[in-house]
C-alpha cells in the first residue's frame, strides 16, 4: 500500500537580527564542467580548506524540492511518539561507538543540571553493509531517501574530491574518490538533527550553547540551507562568526579524517550550535545533513604521492605521531565511542567555556578530544 501523502515543508522566516556573520567563499559548481572550471574552483577553493574549513556550494543539481522532502521526511519522524522512535535506539550500541539509528535528546548532562536538547536520527548509505529496520513512515520513502543519499555523493562529494586532489596535485583527480566509492563499505550517513528550543533561564546555564565548540570527524559534512541561525564557526582570528543562510546552497565543512590524509594541510574546521537569536528562540531546528567519510579500508596516514604535501614537509599526523595507522573504519569506531560512552558532566564558566575531565577525552592513549571554547 501507498504511505500517506507528506505535508509540504515550510521554512520559518530567516532571523532579522544583525548578527556578526562569517565571511565565506561561495563555490559555484555550474563551473565544475566548463572548460578550466576546476581550476577557477580549485583557486576559491584553497584559502577556504587551508584556514576556515567552511565554504557554501550552489548549483549542484538536487532540486530544492527533493531537499525540502527531506526536511518533510525529518519533521514527521520526529512527530512520532517517544516510544515509537525509541524502538530504532539501542544505548549499549550507541556507547560502544555504533551510531546509526535514533539517538534521543537528553542522553547526557551538559553541565549544570541542563541535559542537551538534541535529537539525531541517522540513515546509512544504502552500500549493503548497513541492513537495519526503518521507522514506518521513512521506509514507506526509503528509495527516495536513497537516491537523495546517491545524489549528495555523486553531485557533490565527488566533485569535491575531484577538486581536492587537483589542490594537492595528485597524478590522478579520481585518486581521491576510488577511497570514497559510494557502494564499497563505509560509514557514510544522512542525519535528521532536531534541536528543541530551550528558556533563556537554561540557555543561559550551559553558556548560550546547544553544542560547544568541536569538529567532524570525517571528510566532509553537507549542511542543507536551514533558516534557523544557530551554526557558528571559529574564524583564523579566534572569533566565533554566525553562518548565515544562503538561498541554495549546501554549506560544506571538511573534517579530521580529510586533515588527517593531507597532513594538516586542510583544516579541520571548528564550528558550535549556539542558541538562535532572540526573534527565533522560541522555534526548533530541524537539521538535514550528509557525513562523507573515507571507505573503511582506508588508511588515514598522509597521502604520499602529493607533490605539493612533499614540498610543504606534510608527512605525518596527529595518528601517525604516535605510531598509529588507524584506517577509516578504526577511527570512526574509537572517536564515536568517546563521543557517546557516559562521562561527567562539563564544568560550565560564566563565559561559556565547557571543561571536561581529561579521561572523559581521551579517544587513544595520547590522543585526547579538544573542546574548542
Amino acid at each position: 500500500m501507498p504511505g500517506r501523502i507528506i505535508d509540504r515543508y515550510e521554512h520559518v522566516p530567516v532571523t532579522q537580527e544583525d548578527l556578526e556573520w562569517a565571511d565565506l567563499i561561495t563555490l559555484d559548481l555550474s563551473l565544475y564542467e566548463q572548460p578550466g572550471g576546476k581550476e577557477e574552483l580549485v583557486k576559491q577553493l584553497d584559502h577556504a580548506v587551508r584556514n576556515v574549513g567552511f565554504f557554501y556550494v550552489k548549483n549542484f543539481n538536487i532540486p530544492q524540492e527533493e531537499v525540502d522532502r527531506q526536511f518533510a521526511l525529518g519533521r514527521e519522524f520526529y512527530s512520532l511518539p517517544l516510544e515509537e522512535k525509541l524502538k530504532y535506539h539501542n544505548k549499549q550500541d550507541l556507547e560502544s561507538g555504533e551510531y546509526n539509528g535514533y539517538r534521543p535528546s537528553g542522553h547526557r548532562i551538559l553541565g549544570n543540571g541542563i541535559k542537551d536538547n538534541v535529537q539525531v536520527y541517522n540513515i546509512p548509505k544504502f552500500d549493503g553493509f548497513h541492513q537495519r529496520k526503518q521507522p514506518p513512515v521513512l521506509e514507506a520513502h526509503i528509495k527516495e531517501i536513497e537516491s537523495f543519499s546517491r545524489k549528495c555523493h555523486e553531485e557533490v562529494v565527488v566533485k569535491l574530491l575531484r577538486l581536492f586532489a587537483i589542490l594537492l596535485e595528485l597524478p590522478d583527480e579520481d585518486q581521491l574518490v576510488r577511497d570514497h566509492q559510494y557502494d564499497v563499505k563505509g560509514e557514510d550517513h544522512l542525519r535528521y538533527m532536531h534541536y528543541a528550543a530551550r528558556s533563556p533561564e537554561e540557555n543561559k546555564l550551559v553558556g548560550d550553547l546547544y553544542g560547544p565548540g568541536h569538529t567532524d570527524l570525517g571528510t566532509v559534512t553537507l549542511l542543507f540551507r536551514q533558516p534557523v541561525a544557530a551554526l557558528q564557526i571559529q574564524n583564523t582570528a579566534g572569533e566565533w562568526r554566525w553562518v548565515k543562510p544562503q538561498d541554495g546552497t549546501i554549506t560544506i565543512n571538511t573534517c579530521d579524517a580529510l586533515t588527517a590524509l593531507t597532513g594538516g594541510l586542510i583544516k579541520s574546521s571548528v564550528h558550535r550550535v549556539h542558541a538562535p537569536p532572540a526573534d527565533q528562540a522560541h522555534v526548533d531546528r530541524l537539521g538535514v545533513l550528509y557525513f562523507a567519510r573515507p571507505n573503511n579500508h582506508v588508511l588515514l596516514d598522509p597521502i604520499q604521492n602529493s607533490p605539493l604535501l612533499n614540498r610543504l614537509g606534510l608527512t605525518s599526523n596527529a595518528f601517525t605521531e604516535l605510531g598509529q595507522h588507524l584506517t577509516t573504519e578504526q577511527w570512526v569506531k574509537v572517536r564515536q565511542t568517546q563521543q557517546q560512552r557516559p562521562r561527567a558532566a562539563a564544568k560550565i564558566s560564566a563565559d561559556g567555556k565547557y571543561t571536561y575531565e581529561k579521561k572523559d577525552l581521551e579517544i587513544l592513549p595520547g590522543l585526547h578530544a579538544v573542546i574548542h571554547n
